[in-house]
């Protein structure tokens, strides 16, 4: 009984996120098989992880008290390459895909991928926690990752629809690995008094920052259905933009 108590607990918060997003896409939601396909990108990602790691670590040593040597753990050798490793399957298969044919399907495919890997991720941690472990995770790690892949997908969203933009995939992964780096840097040198506040203030800001992501990508839909004069309309694909029209929607 209790080992199937810690696999819902581990499993619960990932598939709770994931419904969330897919239900926020009001407008064309992305078909089921796909989204499950994009969960399973997420756990594949963690092996990717896990042999970038063990090439870096055969040739980077850490100070765990050092401050200096912590940052390079927790922004290079943690979150790049955790972030890059689900990046690569977002960026490289389901950005290309047919359905992902809105801006809002940059955070819906992310954020499938990203919860694939945190759920195996906690699926880890809580069966070796606990608990305890299960529920501090449900509340601060699980939802992390959420808010890294929303701010990826956001970006993501950018780059394959506003025109001459696509740059901004690297956006995309840059702004995932510094929050996710920086939430990871204040647990990573918790002996400092207070730095684990920072953690919980790198969360907030991020969970802030993915709502309004999320509300701009929803008006953002070329699949948004207006009434004129009693009359239903429903844009059919995304609009044309003019190359000379300047872009005044951005997440700050």
């Amino acid at each position: 009984m209790s080992f199937l108590i810690l696999l819902a607990l581990a499993l619960a918060p990932g598939v709770a996120i994931g419904v969330y997003i897919y239900l926020k896409d009001k407008h064309e939601r992305e078909p089921i098989g796909l989204l499950m396909r994009s969960f399973f990108f997420g756990i594949l990602s963690i092996f990717v992880t896990l042999i970038i790691s063990a090439i870096i670590n055969q040739f980077v040593t850490i100070n765990e008290q050092d401050v200096s040597e912590q940052a390079v753990h927790a922004f290079l050798i943690v979150a790049l390459v955790e972030e890059f490793s689900k990046f690569i399957f977002i960026r490289g298969i389901l950005y290309n895909n047919k359905n992902f044919n809105e801006p809002f399907d940059g955070i819906v495919y992310a954020v499938m991928v990203g919860m694939g890997f945190a759920t195996f991720e906690n699926i880890l941690y809580v069966f070796q926690g606990g608990i305890g472990t299960a529920i501090m995770r449900m509340l601060t790690a699980v939802p992390a990752h959420a808010t890294f892949a929303v701010l990826m997908g956001y970006y993501l969203g950018k780059a394959k629809f506003e025109h001459k933009k696509s740059y901004y995939a690297f956006h995309a992964l840059g702004i995932a690995t510094l929050f996710h780096g920086a939430y990871d840097y204040c647990l990573f040198i918790s002996f400092v008094p207070g730095i684990v506040l920072g953690a919980l203030a790198s969360l907030i800001i991020a969970i802030w920052l993915s709502r309004k992501a999320i509300k701009i990508h929803q008006l953002a839909s070329p699949f948004i259905i207006t009434v004129t004069n009693e009359v239903i309309v429903e844009n059919p694909s995304p609009p044309t933009k003019d190359p000379n029209q300047s872009d005044h929607t951005y997440l700050k």
